[in-house]
């Protein structure tokens, strides 16, 4: 019997995200604790980019966007770099905040190392590039090693599972 595998990825869906930038614009432009900041937020490539006048209001923009991301099902762990504090451009703050996609290869050898380490023996993990594919003989071997990875929060990556043959 061949073995079933199935691949590791970290992707996401760049429509919901798109969707989820335009609804916070919408409810930063109708809501009156945002009147009068120069507030916005707007994707830019990859990237979404929020000014407004003061440090705090970038902060609630932020949150905003992180309140209609959760909404759309789409991992805050896709967002890199909102953790920093929102500098000072000319008059306005502005916060740039990139999306990451693709697993590194240190998270993916920390990946294998714990498949290695805590999953069922049978099974065999290698990296291809940004993704980890996951085989073994056994189906029920591959369900437990996906319940493994999800049951792991301190991964710094969203994971989804893909390509189960």
């Amino acid at each position: 019997m061949a073995d079933s595998s199935f691949d590791v990825v970290s992707k996401y869906d760049k429509q919901e995200i798109a969707n989820a930038v335009n609804t916070a614009a919408k409810e930063i432009a109708n809501r009156y604790d945002f009147k009068n900041v120069g507030a916005s937020i707007e994707l830019s490539g990859e990237s979404i980019v929020m000014k407004a006048n003061s440090e705090d209001r970038v902060k609630a923009i932020l949150d905003v966007l992180q309140t209609w991301l959760i909404k759309r099902k789409v991992s805050l762990k896709h967002l890199d770099g909102a953790d920093k504090t929102p500098r000072l451009s000319g008059k306005e703050y502005r916060l740039d905040v990139g999306l990451k996609e693709g697993i590194s290869q240190e998270v993916a050898k920390k990946l294998t190392k714990l498949i290695r380490d805590e999953g069922p023996k049978t099974v065999k993990a290698q990296i291809q590039g940004d993704e980890l594919r996951v085989s073994s003989k056994s189906k029920d071997d591959l369900q437990s090693v996906m319940n493994l990875l999800r049951g792991h929060d301190d991964i710094e990556v969203a994971l989804q599972f893909t390509n189960y043959r």
